[in-house]
């Protein structure tokens, strides 16, 4: 055989070996990820076991780096629903001890049979105590007032303008600090009491990639004994639709 004949060889030859090469390497990943692991990220996500399984392998094998990873697909499942029209769902309620603060929220999903859920059911909860013990004001962003905006947004303005810093730092001042108001007042953009790491809106995202329909907060009420004033809150949405 001539040398350019063993050298046609050779390069046909080189592919097959990166390729073995590669599926060892894929399969000493796999092969570290242990029935153990994809448990636990089964039990922190509740995503089925063959997403913990891929995820884990994309984190090679880091639970937190693989949970993330599953978040950002829920998110993105959640985002490819969002459209959908949630016309059933459940009223979830919440009384503090001793009877002295209560909430009671509408969360809406695409069918009966996932409003029975235990997953739906436990984010109804979930949701109802969240909200009694942050207060939100608020559904979504896209519900806070004209009024309310224009008034945050003139407090902060002036704040930034009395450090003396010039016209397009202030309004990053403003912008950053419009973030930290939404995040006080907006359910959605609040951080969830018993996951601080998430916020609401990521924690509906988990579910719907979980349940495989769209889910949204309607309404919730919030009343405290004594207090002056109660929150009732209602997405601009659900409003117009009612007009």
């Amino acid at each position: 055989m001539t040398n350019s004949g063993r050298m046609k060889i050779e390069r046909q030859e080189a592919p097959e070996g990166a390729r073995k090469f590669r599926k060892r390497e894929t399969t000493t990943v796999s092969e570290k990820i242990s029935a153990k692991q994809v448990k636990e990220l089964r039990d922190k996500s509740g995503a089925p076991m063959g997403d913990c399984l891929k995820a884990l392998q994309e984190a090679n094998g880091n639970i937190e780096d693989a949970f993330v990873v599953l978040r950002k697909r829920g998110m993105a499942s959640a985002q490819k629903k969002a459209a959908r029209t949630t016309n059933e769902g459940a009223v979830g309620t919440y009384i503090h001890a001793g009877g002295k603060l209560g909430v009671l929220v509408e969360i809406n999903c695409e069918s009966d049979f996932v409003a029975r859920t235990e997953d739906f059911q436990e984010l109804l909860k979930d949701i109802a105590m969240h909200i009694a013990a942050s207060d939100p004001r608020y559904v979504r962003r896209e519900d806070v007032t004209e009024e309310d905006l224009a008034r945050e947004k003139d407090i902060y303005r002036a704040q930034a303008a009395a450090t003396g810093k010039p016209a397009p730092v202030i309004e990053k001042i403003v912008e950053g600090k419009m973030a930290k108001f939404y995040e006080e007042v907006c359910l959605l953009d609040q951080p969830f009491v018993k996951e601080q790491g998430i916020t609401i809106k990521e924690l509906i995202g988990q579910k719907v990639g979980k349940l495989g329909e769209n889910i949204t907060v309607r309404r919730f009420a919030r009343f405290k004994v004594g207090a002056p004033d109660w929150t009732i809150a209602t997405t601009k949405a659900v409003e117009a639709a009612a007009e």
